[in-house]
């Protein structure tokens, strides 16, 4: 858990910088650094997409396609979104306006820093054979993020250090259980699901779409359920 703790120490030292930076920025460049940020968001989108789309069979398309419907239909009967929105508002509400867009940068930030083939593999090799090195320089490649980040979107990037402690921390501890059914394959495909929903964030910062992403998120988590059943099944 130590590297996992570092990560997430880092996404808060980054976001602190980039609070102190974002106040001195005036709203006109404020907004076209958001534009900039949008258009690196869609470079990690597809560049995620574009490592694992050559190895992705017919089978594995079937299964993102499957988990990107069935995680809506999950994100929306929960509604995440309007969730994270009462959140965010409860945050900004404490912070007399001052947090900037709470629950965007919060939603945004979780994504980028979660969904990545880096934070899979590198909470899997600390758990399973203490080796820290990916998350090592995962934690660096986040502070640096959340620094243009936090500039840009406010408080809210540096709540999503909670989703990287949670989210790494689990898969860490749960590696040994995890080993059977995280899978090549399975990692691929969350990455690819994973992937298209930082796709659809970056769209929406361009003002492009209006996807309710969080709503989304459950997807993320269907691969390995349908890798787990597969094992149970013995196949």
């Amino acid at each position: 858990m130590t590297a996992t703790v570092i990560n997430a120490l880092a996404i808060i030292a980054g976001s602190a910088i980039g609070l102190l930076v974002g106040r001195s920025i005036p709203a006109r460049i404020n907004d076209t650094l958001l534009k900039s940020l949008a258009l690196c968001v869609l470079l990690i989108a597809i560049s995620g997409i574009a490592r694992v789309t050559p190895s992705l069979g017919s089978q594995s398309m079937l299964v993102i396609i499957f988990s990107l419907a069935l995680g809506a239909l999950a994100g929306e009967i929960i509604d995440i979104d309007a969730r994270l929105q009462r959140f965010g508002d409860w945050i900004e509400a404490r912070l007399k306006g001052r947090g900037g867009r709470v629950s965007e940068g919060f939603v945004t930030a979780s994504l980028v820093f979660c969904v990545g083939a880096m934070a899979i593999v590198g909470s899997l090799q600390s758990g399973l054979t203490g080796n820290h090195e990916t998350l090592y320089a995962k934690s660096v490649i986040d502070g640096i993020t959340s620094i243009v980040f936090t500039s840009t979107l406010g408080i809210g990037v540096m709540l999503s250090a909670i989703s990287v402690f949670l989210y790494q921390g689990a898969i860490t501890l749960a590696a040994g259980s995890l080993k059977a059914v995280l899978t090549d394959r399975a990692i691929m495909e969350m990455t690819a699901v994973g992937s298209m929903l930082i796709l659809a964030i970056g769209l929406n910062m361009l003002g492009a779409t209006k996807v309710k992403v969080a709503n989304l998120l459950p997807a993320v988590a269907i691969p390995v359920a349908c890798q787990t059943l597969l094992f149970l099944l013995g196949r």
